[in-house]
């Protein structure tokens, strides 16, 4: 592919959950057909689409017309759902593990391991997929849980999805608001950064409250990283990080995925798709200037989140290469919000 359309390797989607939901495994052919979604085979193809993180997620039961109405308010505070256990949780990311090696047995994707399972998928116009967990439900204390699945693939996973788990707490859906709220990693989440960094399983902060994320930093030894995150600076909402945590991701030497989600990028904090891709452009400037050109790349959030009307799937991601360049991205630069630099902190925080 030229200089001017590299691929796109993005840092979070939730089409496991979308599938999860139409029926589990048996729609599998939906990814690899096409299906009424952000995220599939087609639009890959169309949009340039390398892969990325394919987050399996349990989510809780949510009214999510009242939530997205609220979220159009000029202020909210969402109440958190409360903690799930780990019996209703395993069902859960079992099954839809399962339709993410499914969507391989198609020759739909590629479950990547390590960097060179990416390139390797990238020459033969795979989509290259990490498994990733949203939230460590999942996941027992004793962490038995987190060795079994790093067997079978997980390499990335976040301690929590906003609400709280025996690792620790998130951050709510609250504007405006600092992500300074509540106590940070359990003892529990202590353990699992330890050993994540053991096993080379990247940590996600993308939704730790501050203390949370100040916690991994004393105890990790990886990169600090958060896949789908976006600058507090320009959107004041608890979901975003603030220009302390951003140099602290960059003295780590880590990255920050850019979220198209509407209200992590829009100043008024709104779920309104009416974004226009220069506010997209405003995120990453401000990321640039503090983590530096090396440590910035995109976490879409697709199929999990009312995204810029420009951007509605990976087919229109053509449209954001397109202002990224009229803006003044040089092709070196491009590349490595594309891609380049996802597999630079992937490859030191995996080891390979």
């Amino acid at each position: 592919m030229p200089d001017t359309a590299p691929l796109i390797f993005d840092g979070h989607n939730d089409v496991l959950l979308k599938l999860f939901r139409a029926g589990g495994v048996a729609q599998a052919d939906l990814f690899v057909n096409g299906r009424d979604g952000a995220v599939d085979l087609p639009k890959a193809v169309q949009g340039g689409f390398g892969g990325g993180f394919f987050a399996v997620y349990v989510s809780s039961p949510t009214d999510l017309d009242f939530k997205f109405q609220e979220m159009t308010k000029d202020t909210y505070d969402l109440p958190l759902p409360e903690e799930i256990e780990w019996e209703d949780a395993i069902p859960v990311v079992a099954s839809q593990a399962a339709i993410l090696f499914e969507l391989e047995r198609k020759g739909a994707l590629k479950v990547c391991r390590s960097v060179k399972d990416i390139r390797s998928a990238f020459t033969d116009d795979k989509i290259a997929a990490i498994f990733h967990i949203e939230g460590a439900e999942g996941i027992d204390a004793d962490l038995h849980m987190l060795d079994v699945l790093y067997a079978a693939g997980l390499r990335s996973i976040g301690p929590v999805w906003s609400r709280p788990t025996i690792f620790g707490h998130g951050v709510p859906f609250r504007f405006p608001s600092t992500p300074d709220i509540g106590d940070g990693l359990t003892d529990h989440g202590i353990r699992l950064v330890k050993r994540c960094n053991a096993l080379g399983i990247m940590v996600d902060l993308s939704h730790l409250n501050e203390a949370g994320f100040w916690d991994v930093a004393r105890h990790s030894d990886a990169p600090l990283v958060a896949t789908h995150s976006n600058a507090h600076a320009i959107c004041h909402h608890a979901r975003n990080l603030t220009d302390d945590q951003l140099r602290a991701i960059a003295e780590s030497d880590g990255m920050v995925g850019l979220n198209f989600a509407v209200a992590f990028l829009r100043e008024d904090g709104k779920m309104l798709a009416d974004v226009p891709l220069s506010q997209v452009l405003r995120h990453l400037d401000h990321l640039i200037s503090i983590l530096g050109e090396d440590r910035v790349g995109l976490g879409s959030d697709y199929d999990g989140a009312v995204v810029p009307e420009d951007l509605t799937t990976i087919a229109e991601l053509p449209k954001l290469r397109e202002v990224m360049a009229e803006h003044g991205y040089d092709d070196t630069l491009i590349r490595k919000l594309c891609h380049e630099n996802w597999l630079r902190v992937l490859e030191k925080t995996w080891g390979s």
